[in-house]
């Protein structure tokens, strides 16, 4: 027999349960569905909320030949295989609708598989579906993000789980046959984090525990016994939702170790990939600490390489010494504002010229073109520094990077002032 979450897999939206946001009346999900007009779109949201299921319901409903890949195993071959079988689909006149791609986990193709789609979703061969537990925006290439609405999938609400517990209940061919009491859900909608494949799976392991002829019990107390005694019944990978690592990294950036420790170990305890956490201290100990304790992102650095050496259980060791040393450390996001309004002048002035003594000249025409022609080679000058323009003409005097207030970036400033004084100082971005 099948698991009672396959079992009841809705086949339409109106027994698709949650994300109303996105499929409820007149939300466009479902405006979508119903005008047969079905745009290429990313689905971003933790386990079990009904990204799979919510690909397939609008495949049966446009009864659209539906493929679907699992980014875990696919290759470029295999993408361009399922392409061309939607592109034989699309000349068919047997065909009533586009084909539909869906593909799990998108966010672990490489570029190179990315760069695969991006042609069938743009000449329209195929309507592109992909799925992602992971933000779109740090893991899926920008020419393929433009080419697809992002929509985010919530965890369900103890409503929405109410509704999957008496629905399963009632309509269960199986569970119909057995008497389920449920005195109490408050243990089991924790246990199942607003992740409803984990909830029905929780219910199929109260069935397999109980005798046959025996009600199964729904409360507080067996579902935390069970569970204990079965760690392995439920998908703890599931548990851990973007809110989780949010608030770890929140701690840490509002230097709280004591809060940042607790949301570590709900990590480690679930079962969450070490090197997930160390690549998030890493990207934090240059975000938000940064300039002021430069010494942050070394430790960072080692804490991430040395789970590769030690593995588990001892890598929740380093992990906690570097989540509490950066958690205690002085803060600056200063590197990532400079960063940012950089890019953000680029983006609007676009790719103005090199001064021509910064440039090289290692032809006799650049020469007597003036390229390089007055540079300052700064170790020619006193304290290896002497004044002169790097920026583009249009940008001369500009200033990106603002010192925080802390004393490691109060030395730099004062070395900045130093060597730039008031030349800089004055036409501050």
């Amino acid at each position: 027999m099948s698991p009672l979450a396959e079992r009841m897999r809705p086949r339409t939206l109106d027994d698709y349960v949650g994300q109303s946001h996105l499929v409820g009346d007149g939300c466009v999900l479902r405006r979508m569905i119903e005008t047969g007009s079905v745009a290429s779109f990313i689905l971003w949201g933790p386990p079990g909320v009904g990204k799979t299921t919510l690909a397939r319901i609008i495949a049966n409903t446009l009864k659209s030949p539906f493929y679907t890949l699992s980014a875990v195993s696919a290759g470029v071959k295999d993408v361009r295989d399922v392409i061309e079988k939607c592109r034989a689909d699309a000349r068919s006149m047997f065909t009533s609708g586009r084909p539909i791609l869906f593909i799990d986990e998108i966010h672990r193709f490489s570029k190179s598989q990315q760069d695969s789609l991006l042609g069938a979703v743009e000449q329209g061969i195929v309507t592109l579906i992909g799925a992602t537990t992971e933000n779109p925006s740090f893991e899926v290439i920008r020419p393929l993000l433009s080419r697809a609405q992002v929509y985010v999938l919530k965890p369900l609400t103890d409503d929405d789980l109410t509704t999957l517990l008496n629905r399963a209940i009632a309509d269960d061919d199986y569970l119909c046959k057995r008497k389920v009491e449920v005195e109490s859900t408050k243990a089991l909608f924790r246990y199942a984090g607003g992740d409803a494949r984990k909830l029905l799976n929780i219910i199929d392991l109260l069935d397999q525990s109980t005798a046959d002829g025996e009600p199964i019990v729904i409360n507080d107390q067996v579902v935390t016994e069970r569970l204990q005694e079965n760690p392995a019944a439920y998908d703890k990978n599931g548990e851990m939702h973007y809110d989780i690592i949010s608030a770890f990294i929140k701690s840490v950036r509002g230097s709280d170790p004591d809060a940042a420790i607790y949301w570590l170990a709900r990590m480690v305890a679930g079962g969450e990939e070490p090197e997930f956490i160390a690549r998030r201290l890493a990207i934090l100990a240059a975000e938000d600490i940064g300039l002021a304790n430069p010494n942050a992102i070394l430790l960072a650095n080692a804490t991430f390489d040395i789970i590769h050496k030690i593995g588990w259980p001892e890598g929740r060791i380093p992990l906690a010494e570097c989540t509490i040393y950066l958690a205690n450390s002085p803060k600056s996001n200063s590197a990532y504002m400079a960063i940012n309004d950089a890019l953000g002048e680029v983006e609007q002035s676009g790719n103005l010229p090199v001064p021509l003594h910064l440039r090289n000249a290692p032809t006799k025409l650049m020469t007597e073109l003036d390229y390089g022609k007055n540079y300052k080679y700064a170790h020619d000058f006193p304290g290896h520094f002497v004044r002169q323009q790097f920026m583009p003409d249009e940008l001369e005097g500009v200033r990106f990077w603002k010192s925080a207030d802390n004393q490691q970036e109060r030395n730099q400033q004062a070395l900045y002032d130093a060597r730039w004084g008031a030349v800089k100082n004055e036409n501050k971005k």
